[in-house]
This record gives C-alpha cells, structure tokens and sequence, in this order.
C-alpha cells in the first residue's frame, strides 16, 4: 500500500511499486488515508514484503479476503504476492508508515536466501503477520520501522545499507519469534474464489476505459453475475461497478493532475459515458468537481 492516491497498478493486479532510489528495492514512506478516493487504496499484489504500522488513527486492512482491525501502535507485515489493501470504514483519517522492499534486498547470499527466505515467501499458510505493543516479541519490530521512516527523512550517509540491514536483522528476530517457516504436515488449500476475484480485478485494471459490464467481468472469472456480485462483496466491500468506477476516478485523477486533457476526453479515456454522472460520482468522492480537482493541484506546490 503506496502513499500515492493514484497507485499504479498493471493488468494483473500487481502493482508497480516506484522505489525511493533506481536500482534499490526499498520504498519508505509516510501517508495518511485521506489521500485516498473514500479512504481506501486499490486492490493489489506485488513481490515486495509490505510494513505497515500505524501512527495514529485506525485502518482496516484486507487480505486475501481476511481483514484486520490495526489500531495506533500496531503494525501489519504482508508476505510476498497476497491480494491486499487497506482502507477506512467509516472514514476515520488514520498516518501510517508504509515500507516495501523486495526480499532480494534482505540478503545477497543464495544459500542464506534459499534457506530462511524462500521458504517464508512461498509458505501458503503464512499471509501476514499482526504485531501489537502488547506483545513483548512485537517490540523491537514496532520500534524498528520508526526508524527506518527516520533515516529516509535525514537521509545521513548511506542510510540505505542502514535502512536495509536494520530490515534484515528484523526478520532474523522475526524468524525466532514467529512461526513464519512452513510446517510440513500442515496442507493449505489456496481459496478459489480469491483466484476468481484475481481475474475479475485484473479485467477491470486492463479494461476500464472501455465500456464494459457486470456480464463481461464476471465472464472474466467464469462465474454469473450473482457470484461475481458476491465475491466482490466477500472480499471487497463493494460491488464490482463500484470497484471500476472507484479505479476510473483514481485514473482521472491522474490525468487531470499530468495531462491538459480536457475534462470531455478525461471522462471518456476513463470509460464513462456521460460527463454528468462522472462529474457526480466524483464530487460525491472527492467533494469537489474534476474542474476545481485540477485547479488545486495546479496551484500546490511541487
């Protein structure tokens, strides 16, 4: 989950995660939900190992169709390639500090990688990991990512390296304190439905300028439309024309931000297909027109 209200995502739901340096895998950030379309980022997987801990506030925090209250003080760590995102229920603001980095960035060495690595990022049984300040093992990992937040703000001499070994020496705690290593005699059966919802999501991320309709994104994960209507409400909170319009907006928004398209082919690059209903359902979101969206980010500063 990027602090970035217009995530990127491609046609496979996975996001394109834009690290803080070239050739570094590491992305630290702090961010507030409200900088999100009704308090809630996109649906997305990617590579990187995601840390989320939580400042102030509250957030719900969806994955794999499972969701998690994090309260201030707490922190959520999501394993490698789980659907996820995380959101406000009732637009409460919540700060977070979110760090991704991608597992190549915890150890260069193969056989370290392959042995206490590898075998976490492809345990099924391990989606995320819930840290509380309540429990004493959680500690050093709650006080770690502050931090790290730390060094990417002051940025002193190679804070990097700093940045990525206090990651490595965490997971090493991690790995003493968590059952995060795969257990041999424990079968776990990947959720069909959440492969169906991976399909239909990525229909959405590949078609949204088109106009397209419950039928055709529910011919995406093969199912009718009642089913499709129901693992969307199962794992999303929202109907599937809900979702498209929530992502047409986020894209419009960008392109009202970097383009001087006019609003007319704003709203048709994005697939609506009529200005007034995408002039509607945008004040409903952001409480101002796509006109006055444009006019505030011209004048903030860059």
């Amino acid at each position: 989950m990027m602090n970035d209200p217009i995530t990127k995502v491609m046609q496979d739901a996975s996001e394109i995660v834009r690290y803080d340096e070239v050739g570094i895998p590491l992305y630290i950030r702090e961010g507030l939900l409200s900088s999100y379309p009704d308090h809630r980022a996109l649906c997305h997987w990617h590579e990187d190992i995601e840390w989320v801990q939580i400042r102030s506030g509250q957030m719900n925090y969806y994955i794999n169709g499972k969701r998690v209250l994090l309260n201030a003080g707490e922190a959520i760590i999501v394993n490698s390639r789980q659907m996820h995102y995380g959101y406000s229920e009732n637009g409460q603001e919540c700060d977070f500090i979110c760090i991704l980095c991608h597992p190549k960035i915890l150890t260069a060495n193969s056989v370290l990688y392959q042995s206490y690595i590898t075998p976490v990022l492809s345990n099924p049984s391990l989606e995320y990991l819930h840290l509380k300040p309540e429990n004493p093992e959680d500690t050093e990992a709650l006080q770690t990512l502050p931090e790290i937040l730390r060094l990417k703000k002051e940025q002193p001499a190679a804070y990097e390296i700093e940045a990525a070994a206090l990651l490595s020496l965490l997971w090493c705690r991690l790995l003493r304190t968590h059952p995060m290593m795969p257990d041999g005699n424990t079968a776990v059966s990947q959720d069909p439905d959440l492969l169906i919802q991976r399909d239909m999501v990525s229909y959405i991320y590949s078609h949204y300028s088109e106009s397209i309709n419950l039928e055709e994104i529910a011919a995406a994960g093969k199912v009718c439309r009642n089913k499709c209507c129901q693992i969307f409400r199962r794992y999303l909170c929202q109907s599937p024309i809900d979702f498209l319009n929530h992502y047409r907006l986020e894209v419009s928004c960008h392109l009202l931000n970097t383009t001087k398209m006019s609003i007319a082919e704003i709203c048709t690059a994005c697939g609506f297909n009529h200005q007034s209903y995408y002039s509607k359902i945008f004040l409903r979101t952001y409480h101002c027109t796509p006109r006055d969206f444009r006019k505030r980010a011209e004048v903030l500063p860059t």
